[in-house]
């Protein structure tokens, strides 16, 4: 995922900003991709996984815990 799309995303359960933690980037190309690291939400505190330069924001109660 761009680094960029941190400016618009937000928590799907209150709308508040995440943050970006233990992040792993990809520097090989002009923009930097993040590869994997954690969404931190800023209010609720809820975290998000980033797999293979996907963020999954689906809420905890319907995210899946094996690998698809």
């Amino acid at each position: 995922m761009k680094e960029s799309l941190l400016e618009i995303l937000c928590c799907p359960l209150d709308k508040n900003d995440l943050e970006l933690e233990d992040a792993e980037y990809d520097d090989s190309s002009e923009d930097s991709e993040i590869l994997s690291g954690t969404l931190v939400c800023t209010a609720c505190g809820e975290r998000y996984p980033i797999e293979d330069g996907i963020p999954n924001l689906l809420p905890p109660d319907m995210r899946e815990e094996s690998p698809a």
